[in-house]
């Protein structure tokens, strides 16, 4: 049976169907704001890093220190911005762990990780110091297990070792099966019903890993370029439904401003390479590496990458606060907004005084599982980290700068010497990146084995070799040569050069003397420097070429040998290294 309407009734039914009543269901979808808690070189610093930030007072000129850092604390600023919106990540742009005070490097770093699985990070993109200590020992980082692939035994305090809890993420690392080493990419739902967004993340190290880190654990992997990585995978990310595009990077910039002066003032650094061949379709760089923090509005510098730049300094001194808006409706970014966070800790007393809790800055307690944890592996590393070893004349702070002469690099570089002298080391040599604190000593003078370790946590051994004076020559100029960042020496008390930046390159080193007589670019020299130079770290590739390599003990031990050895170790003076660059050219 066929039913029939109408004229008219079909009509009205017509017109029904065509324009249905108006609900509150068939409204167009709001915005709906993502939170992103961004952080990065962490290096374990489980413990307050006895380290302040300057920030301006209120009056003219005058500035302040806010004591910062410390996993309980970093724990609770992460808590408390993660509370003020469901739809948050929590990311880390590498170098969460390696070159770590003691009581994380002592453990392997198996305690940062279990940390950061407490405060429960989301993704974390590989820095160089993940692949401290190889590939292996990377792997055993994200899986578990105490498989031993060090010097250092794992599982000491928790057995079994569980791994990360969270992904790593390293796009541009490309094993020999052409695969990458661990995930490029991830894609994160947030959200329920048509308010739901999704976030794609993309993580990786800068390209450099493989002149920063020992070559043997590396074998076998390939970094690849940074921009070009990115730019193949944002159309899949697209594809997959990600509306919003965030890149963890181990890169970074240097600026002239504030942590949270979005001008960009002053902006240096590789990362800029990286983000002007950037696909314009990435909203967020989370960025690391240079150790600085910043909120940078790349649009500020090209309109058409209107990519918002963010970093966190280092040592958990700051947490990034990011807000991504997001029209569900056309699947992009309309708004974005980042502020650092200072995670200010608990008072301390440090190289230069005294450092109080500012009450005008906001305040973190801490979480109290977390210090509990932290606490168990300080028990674990305190009759090592407090035994005294000697006495030292004062306390060093570490080079400000890479290429600033120190005297702790100096003290460094006289214990390596009297090391190696019986392998026929005439003198040796320090890289200013490899002190990683100031040498901290008690009121009376006491050095302990935790205040020396904190200075070069990097278990490196000594290794001894012979070098033509030309390629010796060659060597002190790869320390400005524009293929890496400048870096002076630190040279042993027999030791003197002078460079200057105006001059070309090849030919910035000069006045070079060992002994006090002009190096012989005919004959032939011995010299220490620990194993990470040794393999061409940070670019010293010519100390590859050396010949007769003896291996000594750990550079650990050979300060601690230095120091004791007499009464009281004089800390040495500076002026072994001669900056002679014209002051208006070094600006």
């Amino acid at each position: 049976m066929v039913r029939k309407f109408a004229p008219a009734l079909l009509v009205a039914l017509l017109a029904a169907c065509a324009t249905p009543p108006k609900t509150a269901s068939s409204s167009p979808a709001q915005p709906v704001t993502v939170k992103i808690i961004g952080f990065n070189d962490f290096h374990g610093n489980l413990e307050i890093p006895r380290q302040s930030v300057d920030v301006p007072s209120g009056r003219p000129d005058e500035e302040i220190r806010v004591p910062v850092g410390g996993a309980a604390y970093l724990a609770s600023a992460i808590d408390r911005y993660r509370a003020k919106n469901p739809r948050t990540l929590v990311l880390s742009a590498g170098d969460m762990i390696s070159g770590s005070p003691i009581t994380s490097s002592l453990f392997l770093d198996e305690p940062t990780i279990e940390v950061m699985n407490r405060i429960g990070v989301d993704y974390n993109a590989l820095g160089n110091h993940e692949f401290d200590r190889g590939r292996q020992e990377l792997l055993r980082m994200q899986n578990g297990g105490c498989q031993k692939f060090t010097s250092r035994e794992p599982c000491q305090v928790d057995k079994p070792f569980r791994g990360a809890q969270f992904p790593f993420l390293a796009a541009n690392v490309v094993t020999e099966s052409g695969k990458t080493l661990f995930p490029a990419t991830a894609l994160r739902k947030l959200g329920k019903g048509r308010d739901a967004v999704t976030v794609g993340i993309i993580g990786l190290p800068l390209r450099d890993v493989e002149t920063l880190v020992n070559p043997s654990g590396i074998v076998g992997l390939t970094f690849k370029d940074e921009a070009e990585t990115i730019n193949a995978l944002v159309p899949s990310l697209k594809a997959q439904g990600a509306d919003a595009i965030v890149v963890l990077i181990h890169q970074g910039l240097y600026t002239k401003v504030g942590a949270n002066d979005k001008s960009c003032g002053g902006v240096s650094g590789d990362l800029l390479k990286v983000l002007a061949r950037l696909d314009p379709r990435v909203d967020l760089v989370v960025s690391g590496h240079t150790h600085w923090a910043y909120v940078c509005d790349y649009g500020a510098i090209d309109p058409t990458r209107p990519i918002l730049v963010t970093s966190a300094g280092l040592w958990g001194e700051y947490i990034t606060d990011i807000d991504l808006t997001i029209d569900p409706a056309t699947r992009k970014v309309v708004a974005r907004r980042a502020d650092n966070v200072m995670v200010q800790s608990e008072a301390y007393t440090g190289t230069r005084g005294l450092v109080t809790v500012k009450p005008q800055y906001e305040q973190f307690p801490p979480r109290a599982d977390i210090a509990a944890y932290v606490g168990k592996y300080v028990d674990a590393v305190k009759s090592a980290k407090e035994r005294p070893i000697g006495k030292v004349s004062s306390g060093t702070p570490k080079p400000k700068q890479a290429t600033d002469e120190s005297a702790l690099g100096n003290l460094i570089a006289d214990a390596q010497l009297a090391a190696t002298r019986s392998s026929g080391a005439q003198f040796a040599l320090m890289n200013n990146t490899g002190i990683r604190a100031d040498l901290i000593v008690a009121d009376d003078r006491t050095v302990t084995f935790g205040a020396i370790f904190a200075t070069q946590p990097f278990a490196n051994e000594l290794k001894t070799m012979t070098l033509s004076g030309a390629d010796l020559k060659s060597v002190f100029e790869q320390e400005f040569d524009g293929q890496s960042f400048d870096q002076a020496f630190s040279p042993s008390a027999n030791v003197r050069y002078s460079y200057d930046l105006t001059r070309p390159l090849g030919s910035r080193i000069f006045d070079l003397t060992i002994d006090g007589k002009p190096i012989d670019p005919a004959a032939d020299y011995r010299f220490a420097v620990n194993s990470f130079l040794a393999s061409g770290g940070d670019s010293f590739t010519i100390f590859r070429k050396g010949r007769d390599v003896v291996t000594s003990g750990a550079d650990i031990d050979a300060l601690e040998a230095w120091i004791k050895a007499v009464p009281v170790r004089e800390i040495p003076a500076v002026g072994r290294v001669r900056n002679l660059t014209p002051a208006t050219a070094a600006q």
